[in-house]
């Protein structure tokens, strides 16, 4: 077995595994929606996806040492896929047709962009001062991006996408910076960044709970697009990175962000929609626990009739 067939397969491994986790969190955040963020992480549930969570971030880095970047990283968007229909199947549904439009199309124009926006690896790190920068724009724009307010769900799940993209373009600092033989291992920038590196892979995960409260398509697709978006930006804006094929690039990442915009929309109309009774595989008790209380009609109280008075005494009447 080949290298790069390594890495494929731990990338498909890493990508069940992501989605494994966003369908228990989804679960969860459904289960305890009221629930405060404390009480949630004292249930042992809860911490099952963090196992699961740090199971896939493990094997996408023992990933990147097999295969390139540009094979790698382009097989994380391979979670949508798990993700949408094996939420489906726990929540005892079928995926719908607009379910999987949105989910092809988030995947096509998240290739489009991947694909524009990778290359070599870079060899070029990220500073303590353009690190502790980054820190503080990115924390600027999770603040403002998880204040209260309207559609909580998608802008923490942009939140989330942010600081874990953030997460991995410190990473690459880290990991670069400790295999460098030309300084010590435990340099003030390795352990300078790897403290960022937790904080903020701390804080995506956190919340990413918070936005699957209000389902799990349309956040995660909101996630999986961010995530890539905010590690190009930094490569592009300070480790010297640039968008393949020039012009054309450009064109073609603008057009895989107006896709993988409309496929995050269409999985947005999902979330939304209420299934009907007719729509629970025909099961009785489904379909009376998803009755609105106001959609029942009143039904007429059975009560046996009262006698006739005209009628002769002793004689009981039908019922």
């Amino acid at each position: 077995m080949n290298a790069t067939l390594v890495a494929v397969v731990l990338s498909l491994f890493s990508a069940v595994a992501y989605a494994a986790a966003a369908v228990a969190q989804e679960r969860l955040a459904s289960r305890n929606s009221d629930a405060g963020m404390l009480r949630l992480l004292a249930t042992g549930s809860w911490w099952w996806t963090v196992v699961l969570n740090a199971s896939a971030a493990l094997l996408h880095v023992v990933a990147l040492k097999y295969g390139p970047l540009t094979v790698v990283q382009p097989l994380g968007a391979l979670t949508l896929v798990a993700a949408v229909p094996m939420g489906a199947r726990v929540a005892g549904r079928r995926v719908s047709p607009v379910e999987w439009r949105g989910t092809a199309l988030t995947l096509l124009g998240l290739s489009a962009l991947l694909v524009t926006a990778s290359g070599p690896q870079p060899d070029q790190v990220l500073t303590v001062p353009q690190a502790l920068a980054v820190a503080g724009a990115t924390s600027a724009l999770i603040g403002l991006l998880a204040r209260r307010g309207a559609r909580p769900g998608l802008r923490h799940a942009s939140a989330s996408g942010v600081a874990s993209g953030v997460a991995s373009a410190l990473t690459q600092t880290v990991t670069v910076a400790a295999t460098d033989r030309s300084g010590p291992v435990l340099s003030m920038q390795v352990v300078g960044v790897a403290l960022l590196v937790a904080v903020f892979a701390a804080g995506g995960l956190l919340l990413s709970q918070t936005a699957y409260r209000g389902g799990l398509g349309a956040p995660l697709a909101v996630v999986t697009l961010s995530n890539p978006l905010a590690a190009a930006a930094i490569g592009l804006a300070l480790l010297g990175e640039r968008l393949q094929g020039g012009a054309a690039g450009i064109l073609l990442a603008l057009a895989g962000a107006g896709i993988a915009s409309w496929g995050v929309v269409l999985l947005t109309r999902v979330s939304s929609v209420v299934p009907l009774p007719h729509e629970l595989d025909d099961h009785p008790v489904a379909a009376v626990l998803a009755l609105e209380p106001q959609s029942a009609s009143a039904e007429p109280a059975l009560l046996p009739r009262q006698p006739d008075r005209k009628s002769a005494p002793g004689h009981l009447t039908a019922l």
